[in-house]
């Protein structure tokens, strides 16, 4: 993989929107175990190892929004940037019932280093673009798996997480049920968790945000994360065009 740990894309586009992708690749850095967490290669294309679909869909979501987007260059198994650094699954051992075998025995120095070299340099970019943008609006794009393991099925087409009584999200929840899809309101799971990444870059801030959540099966080709990302990027100007934010 590249040195760097993010990808910018539309640095200098004028639209309002920062889209980010936390999750948007499998990759381990080469100075982690080698570049293999222990994992079997079947284990790293799962959703546990990244956000299946979500990289493509921010990639055509922000050029259809004329806005930059940046993602992220290592796996979330590396370390999540959608943590706080003090979260304890900030570097998981165990996820969906399998064991990471390089991130069980990775001492505190070892975690540092990824934090070093991967998540504050991540962050840094995140909060340096974010500035750079007149008013900016965070989208946070992620997809999930359509059902854990031992689980129940997931019925939603998409997600909506949010913080609580926000109305921008109520708004943009109230706009996809309209357009008829079985939309989740803090579902699959519930919304932000304090010193994640749109409680970094958007709740702290005051900067207005949605979290976007696509069952990755309908996402997990071209023809599908086009066909997200051109539903979702009209809808997501009307909803902010007629809010006073």
């Amino acid at each position: 993989m590249t040195d760097e740990p993010y990808e910018v894309i539309g640095a200098d586009r004028p639209g309002r929107w920062l889209v980010a992708c936390d999750h948007a690749t499998n990759l381990v850095p080469d100075w982690v175990n080698g570049g293999d967490l222990g994992l079997p290669p079947e284990d790293m294309e799962r959703h546990i190892a990244y956000d299946i679909g979500a990289a493509s869909v921010t990639r055509k979501l922000a050029a259809l929004l004329d806005s930059p987007a940046i993602l992220s260059r290592f796996s979330r198994l590396v370390c999540d940037p959608n943590r706080g650094e003090d979260d304890p699954t900030i570097m998981m051992r165990l996820y969906d019932g399998t064991i990471i075998p390089a991130n069980k025995t990775a001492n505190a120095a070892e975690v540092e280093e990824r934090l070093r070299r991967l998540y504050r340099p991540y962050h840094a970019a995140y909060a340096d673009l974010a500035n750079k943008i007149a008013g900016p609006v965070i989208c946070a794009v992620h997809s999930f798996t359509p059902r854990l393991r031992g689980r129940h099925p997931r019925p939603w087409e998409v997600g909506i997480l949010h913080a609580t009584d926000d109305p921008f999200s109520t708004a943009i929840i109230d706009a996809c049920r309209a357009q008829g899809w079985c939309t989740g309101d803090n579902e699959p799971y519930a919304g932000h968790l304090p010193g994640d990444a749109v409680d970094r870059h958007a709740l702290q801030p005051g900067r207005p945000n949605v979290l976007i959540e696509l069952r990755h099966d309908l996402i997990a080709d071209d023809a599908g994360q086009t066909l997200w990302a051109n539903r979702l990027a009209p809808l997501l100007s009307r909803v902010l065009e007629q809010s006073s934010l």
